[in-house]
């Protein structure tokens, strides 16, 4: 369908695909402690991740993302999808998981990616819907059905997630 019958208007989205990773190695994730020079997350604890780049699919994006990242790879799978609601503008959010038993990360420009437990999540400083997608991915196997949420702030400037029924 070419773009004049795509629906396109100001009272809908125009979304920026992205992805977020968080690999596990038993009850633990790898999460990525922004470096200090980021605009945005510097010295924060975020899962991996970044844009989808025209002519990838979201699966080969985190993919690459992960080893541009961490150097690692691993069997991804989809968790879920989260639509940020930014105003005009949203993020479409490809949320994965993946085992990751061997190997460790080298750091990037992006910052040091560190497997962190999960129980020590809490004490640290993270972005913030980390915490509420972590809980939602702890308790997901693969082969669950994946969520689907969306996230916006209220009128007081607080992040809301609010997951939709399977």
């Amino acid at each position: 369908m070419p773009q004049s019958d795509q629906g396109i208007s100001n009272d809908r989205y125009t979304v920026i695909p992205r992805t977020a990773i968080f690999l596990r190695r038993g009850d633990s994730y790898l999460l990525l402690k922004g470096a200090p020079t980021k605009r945005l997350w510097a010295n924060k604890y975020n899962g991996l991740g970044g844009h989808v780049e025209r002519g990838e699919d979201v699966l080969s994006a985190a993919q690459r993302e992960l080893l541009e990242e961490t150097g690692l790879t691993a069997e991804l799978w989809l968790c879920g999808t989260l639509i940020v609601d930014a105003g005009e503008m949203g993020i479409a959010l490809y949320v994965f998981s993946g085992e990751c038993d061997d190997g460790e990360p080298k750091p990037s420009k992006e910052g040091l990616a560190e497997w962190i437990r999960y129980e020590d999540v809490p004490g640290l400083p993270v972005v913030e819907d980390l915490p509420v997608l972590l809980s939602r991915l702890h308790s997901m196997r693969r082969g669950d059905l994946p969520f689907h949420a969306r996230s916006h702030y209220d009128e007081n400037v607080n992040l809301e997630v609010e997951f939709g029924e399977a």
